[in-house]
């Protein structure tokens, strides 16, 4: 059986407050992403999920704590929660600009793996601690903030006792990801105490990695990657999205395009015997160890299903957008 993990980045946007949006509005827009007066978020996905047998992973960044207070984090912990899915441990660094009481002595940075292995350590427990105080169970697995870690990151995630990461996307290795990873791994692997389970996809070009990504993919190639993971027997097959990532880029109204790529992944999930949701809680704790993920493989290109994803973002990108085409 390959478990689904269908992983929600969930997270407020620092673009937004620092264009002076307030808390509340920047919750009702990006975790509930609420548009044209229906939410397409985390409660819109949870449905979705519930619907098809699924179950969620939520990525939930609590770092807008430190400037906001950790009040806001407990109604998303408790709706999570509620319904059986998982919380886990996303971070976003970006929040220490605007933090009113520093954990590290004032220093910034974009990105988790900016920061020094002393630093992470205090960092990635400030986090975990807030969203166990905010209801979460036991914190096991985390993924950071715009794939933005490094080696130190695990080393870091070893030593506060968090067992997974997956923070490993191809796409962004050697660029805002600094772990060292193979970039042809399929499976999970154990690196400096932790075991990673990279981002899912497949070869859209030759030499080239598409991320299982509900935006960056389209339904055809997300079957094509599902079908795949479930013939070769993948232990895991891991997608991700956001918890904002139904709506246009500026939030204003919902994507149809990727609704119906989440719609469509979920649908064929529920259809595939091979398959089941999974959290990383229902991972076995060797899942690295057992021989079989270094045979595991992605699926080659196919020139038609490729020109197909980009013309059809092209359309989506034109209607959702440019604001071309009422939506």
């Amino acid at each position: 059986m390959t478990a689904l993990l269908i992983t929600v980045d969930t997270e407020l946007s620092s673009s937004l407050h620092q264009r002076g949006v307030g808390l509340e509005d920047n919750v009702r827009r990006s975790i509930w992403a609420e548009a044209q007066d229906k939410p397409f978020g985390i409660g819109w996905q949870m449905d979705m999920l519930d619907r098809h047998g699924l179950k969620g992973v939520f990525f939930l960044d609590p770092m807008p704590a430190l400037v906001h207070g950790p009040d806001f984090l407990k109604p998303i912990v408790g709706a999570i929660v509620a319904r059986g899915h998982e919380v886990q441990m996303h971070i976003h660094t970006e929040w220490l600009a605007w933090a009113k009481d520093s954990p590290v002595g004032g220093r910034q940075g974009r990105n988790i793996g900016d920061f020094t292995l002393d630093d992470q350590i205090i960092l990635l427990g400030l986090a975990r601690q807030l969203l166990e105080d905010a209801g979460a169970p036991a914190i096991t697995a985390f993924r950071a903030g715009n794939f933005g870690a490094n080696d130190d990151t695990l080393r870091a995630l070893a030593a506060i006792g968090v067992a997974w990461d997956s923070s490993v996307n191809p796409a962004y290795l050697g660029r805002e990801c600094g772990i060292s990873a193979d970039p042809a791994q399929v499976g999970a692997t154990r690196n400096l105490g932790v075991t990673e389970l990279p981002v899912s996809g497949i070869a859209d070009r030759p030499g080239g990695f598409r991320p299982a990504q509900i935006c960056a993919m389209s339904a055809a190639e997300m079957r094509a990657g599902l079908r795949h993971a479930a013939r070769e027997g993948h232990d895991a097959f891991t997608v991700v999205t956001h918890s904002f990532e139904m709506l246009s880029r500026d939030r204003q109204r919902p994507n149809g395009t990727v609704i119906a790529r989440f719609e469509a992944l979920c649908r064929e999930a529920a259809r595939l015997p091979a398959v089941h949701g999974a959290g990383f809680n229902d991972l076995p704790a060797d899942l690295a160890d057992r021989p079989t993920s270094r045979l595991f493989s992605r699926v080659a290109p196919n020139r038609l299903r490729t020109g197909l994803r980009v013309a059809g973002q092209a359309w989506a990108t034109w209607r959702y957008e440019h604001r071309l085409v009422p939506a």
